[in-house]
């Protein structure tokens, strides 16, 4: 069974580590998964929404050290640096995706794990999960992009004090420093994470993209550089029929598309 479980169903898609056993950590066939998969969530226009979570009560707890360890003897300080610039493509193409991803996070989130989670959109999380840039605990600095997502998350002290330190951040701290936007019990966390997914079924794909876009140049465009994006993207979202669509249905007084939470259309008549 591969380590990286990937299913589509209506529109979402739900990605899945599994390696239970290992707690989920980052194997190099799970790289090799993400490697394959990421650039169809990105292509892929029948795709609206991303969850990625982890199998067994445990999203990822990072690195796996074993396989580390075991390379170590024909690693160099080139080969090591080439093995952390062959993953930037997907997680780049993660990190910029134009649809929602939704991180479901229980249990252990730790080093690459937590970085993983800072990619999302939306972190849901339940009162067990724990975040921890583990990093420093076995001489390494943080990766998978952490470097660029926490800061704009919790600001810049804070960290440096959650990347310095190593400390674990329980769930209700991760609730009030913005990294989790909500804490749900474990048994209903999938269940909400797709209630969240198929919201954005109904959205416009290209509103919903140029707003992730603008929001993630936010802290390195001016307010001049941000009022122009706002223009060009509201011009470009007007010319869509989504948007004639949406707007003859409120005009007519009809259901909209784009519905917070999404219609629930399991319940039959």
């Amino acid at each position: 069974m591969s380590d990286l479980q990937f299913a589509i169903d209506e529109g979402v898609a739900t990605l899945t580590m599994n390696r239970p056993a290992a707690r989920n950590a980052l194997s190099t066939s799970m790289r090799d998964e993400f490697a394959r998969i990421v650039p169809q969530l990105a292509r892929d226009k029948a795709i609206r929404a991303v969850i990625l979570t982890g199998e067994g009560g445990t999203f990822c707890a990072g690195g796996d050290l074993r396989g580390m360890a075991e390379a170590r003897p024909t690693m160099n300080i080139e080969t090591w640096r080439e093995r952390m610039l062959d993953v930037q493509p997907w997680l780049r193409q993660l990190v910029l995706l134009d649809k929602p991803l939704i991180a479901a996070v229980d249990g252990f989130a730790f080093g690459a794990g937590f970085s993983l989670a800072l990619m999302a959109d939306f972190v849901l999380a339940t009162p067990r999960a724990r975040f921890c840039l583990s990093f420093m605990r076995v001489g390494l600095g943080p990766d998978f992009a952490a470097m660029y997502t926490l800061p704009r998350i919790v600001g810049v002290q804070r960290a440096k004090e959650l990347m310095l330190t190593a400390r674990e951040v329980p769930a209700d701290e991760a609730l009030r420093l913005g990294i989790a936007m909500e804490l749900v019990p474990p048994e209903g966390l999938m269940e909400r994470a797709r209630a969240l997914a198929r919201s954005f079924v109904g959205a416009s794909p290209v509103a919903t993209a140029l707003i992730k876009r603008d929001v993630g140049m936010s802290l390195a465009t001016d307010l001049h550089g941000l009022l122009s994006l706002e223009a060009d993207h509201q011009a470009m979202c007007f010319e869509t029929p989504y948007q004639a669509e949406a707007v003859n249905r409120f005009l007519n007084k009809q259901p909209a598309m784009f519905q917070w939470p999404a219609a629930d259309t399991s319940k039959k008549e």
